[in-house]
């Protein structure tokens, strides 16, 4: 199966979803949200700031991020986290197999209006979940 090509360019900014394999949890508890955040904050490290997450927000089976990418592709980033997130993951719970959806989906944020909207859409999403009836009650996003 071939895929389109990622557009990127340096210091492109894009909406992140990637989602647990058929839809299934990758978030179990309080910890497993904790590991994920850890090796966000790593990998940001680890590339020596070439990767700026302004939203998060992490779901029981999905995550969404809001990330400028400064001079790195963005599949070096989503590739570190995803891989040793799952590793954990898979170590954890005795799990085999693939634990995100194939790819992660990205949508290229074109002006400042458009990383406004996509911003409150991260943080909104465990409200329209029905998790939490304000933003800030939930402890798993940048909010």
């Amino acid at each position: 199966m071939t895929y389109k090509k990622r557009e990127w360019w340096p210091g492109v900014v894009l909406h992140i979803t990637a989602r647990g394999n058929h839809r299934n949890d990758i978030f179990r508890d309080e910890e497993d949200f904790q590991i994920y955040l850890d090796l966000m904050k790593e990998s940001i490290e680890f590339y020596n700031a070439d990767f700026e997450v302004y939203a998060y927000c992490l779901m029981d089976n999905h995550v969404h991020l809001l990330v400028k990418c400064k001079e790195r592709h963005i599949s070096l980033f989503i590739s570190r986290i995803h891989s040793l997130y799952a590793k954990i993951f898979n170590n954890k719970y005795r799990y085999i197999g693939y634990l995100f959806q194939n790819r992660y989906f990205t949508e290229v944020i074109e002006d400042d209006s458009q990383l406004l909207a996509t911003c409150r859409y991260i943080h909104l999403n465990p409200v329209r979940a029905k998790m939490v009836k304000k933003p800030e009650e939930y402890n798993w996003s940048s909010y």
